[in-house]
């Protein structure tokens, strides 16, 4: 059974295709964000600070891997996709284990630096193995469960985190063969990289779709794709800065959030991961699939500027959880409210790619989704979780603090959102039509 007739693959090989994709994306996401959980045993080990704490978090990663995310992208436009994720995810699967067997600071930042890098190779690559594989109007929902993996990433890296903190705290140090006398927070590290390597032979079993739409197996020079992004430049910024602004809020909270309620309420890191990391797996997948299914409902009753429009959307409906959860005077109810920021900030994050697959021809459509993540992960990433660091280091200069810094940072980000979403609207359904007359000018 195929999805049309137009050639694309089959519903269960497309569906296929986005699962090993979207698990692929778990295991980033694990390796990413289970640092956000060993604040306290990797500040004790290395003896660091929360700022240098939140550049292992952020900037060491997002530098490189948004540095490397547009030659990358670039590659996914011409070469194998199958292959190139491939060789990434060994490459960050390796960098990741040798976070592991990291004994000073220094090389703890090498480290996490590799796995940027890897990590680079994997999205703008999927974006467009996915949008090759299903019509137009299925698109933001296929991105928005591959999209799945960042929550599901992030709930499980708590999940597996506090269960893990919950059991070695019992056992203490761990003696392995070769490697010696490891910590619990290495031996996570070494495990999440043997998975990795495993994971990579299930590769194999991605077909590469057609390449299909306009300027599909074109290489395009860069001069090309520089004018066209400039002539949709209103769109391109206010896209990528505002749903930066988001992922600057998602971000900056998931990176201080368990150590706020440990900080806050006094919970231990294995209470908060179980708890914290159920929210982000339910809460983040719901809001995100709902995300995609509302902008593929709303685009089939002919709103052309949908994906935005959904982003726009679940800017306002974060606004309220995000600046009243961090004021909660109990754990109870900081948790309660903190599910639906989640929900809202997840939103937008399967219908942010799936707008940039509409305004772009096949052959640039690696490249714009390269830019989109150079810049929601440079702001979003890199700066978040230091910001929420830098305002209680150097404006509170007090950890008990932390709850306001991440009050003022989040609540900034996700207002300023909201202006920007609400300004791209009308310049994104004049891409929408600039695309189509694009595509009827001869060659």
């Amino acid at each position: 059974m195929s999805n049309n007739n137009n050639g694309y693959p089959s519903n269960a090989r497309a569906w296929a295709t986005v699962a090993i994709l979207m698990v692929a994306y778990v295991l980033s996401f694990i390796d990413r964000q289970i640092l956000n959980l060993l604040v306290g045993p990797i500040r004790r080990d290395l003896l660091i600070s929360d700022t240098q704490m939140s550049l292992l978090m952020g900037l060491s990663f997002a530098l490189f891997y948004t540095v490397c995310g547009i030659p990358l992208g670039r590659l996914a436009d011409t070469r194998s996709r199958r292959g190139l994720i491939a060789i990434g995810i060994l490459f960050w699967s390796a960098a990741t284990a040798a976070c592991g067997m990291a004994r000073l600071y220094w090389q703890f930042l090498i480290c996490r630096i590799g796995v940027g890098v890897g990590e680079a190779a994997l999205s703008p690559a999927a974006y467009s193995l996915i949008a090759d594989s299903f019509p137009a109007e299925r698109r933001a929902t296929a991105i928005s469960v591959y999209s799945m993996g960042v929550y599901l990433g992030s709930g499980l890296a708590f999940l597996f985190g506090g269960l893990v903190i919950k059991l070695a705290s019992a056992q203490g140090d761990v003696l392995l063969p070769i490697v010696g006398e490891v910590r619990p927070w290495q031996l996570i590290f070494l495990a999440l990289g043997a998975a990795g390597v495993l994971f990579t032979l299930l590769m194999l079993a991605v077909k590469e779709p057609a390449r299909r739409g306009v300027g599909a197996g074109v290489v395009v020079p860069l001069a090309d794709v520089g004018r066209y992004i400039r002539a949709n430049k209103r769109t391109v910024l206010c896209h990528n800065f505002g749903f930066a602004g988001l992922a600057f809020a998602g971000y900056g909270s998931a990176a201080w959030i368990p150590t706020f309620f440990i900080r806050t309420y006094g919970w231990d890191a294995g209470q908060v991961g179980i708890v914290y990391g159920a929210i982000v797996a339910v809460f983040g997948c719901l809001g995100i699939v709902f995300g995609g299914r509302l902008a593929d409902w709303m685009a089939k009753r002919g709103s052309s500027d949908a994906n935005m429009r959904v982003g726009f959307y679940a800017a306002l409906g974060a606004a309220p959880f995000v600046l009243a959860f961090p004021l909660m005077e109990s754990a109870l109810w900081a948790a309660i409210l903190v599910a639906p920021a989640v929900f809202f900030l997840s939103m937008p994050f399967g219908v942010a790619p799936a707008a940039i697959q509409e305004i772009m021809p096949n052959s640039m459509r690696g490249q714009a989704s390269a830019i989109y993540l150079f810049v929601i992960t440079l702001i979003g990433l890199g700066i978040g979780p230091t910001a929420v660091a830098l305002v209680t280091d150097y404006v509170f200069a007090d950890d008990t603090a932390l709850r306001y810094s991440l009050l003022i940072v989040t609540s900034i980000a996700v207002f300023s959102s909201i202006v920007l979403l609400s300004m791209s609207l009308k310049p994104y359904r004049e891409s929408v039509v600039r695309l189509q007359q694009w595509s009827a000018e001869p060659a």
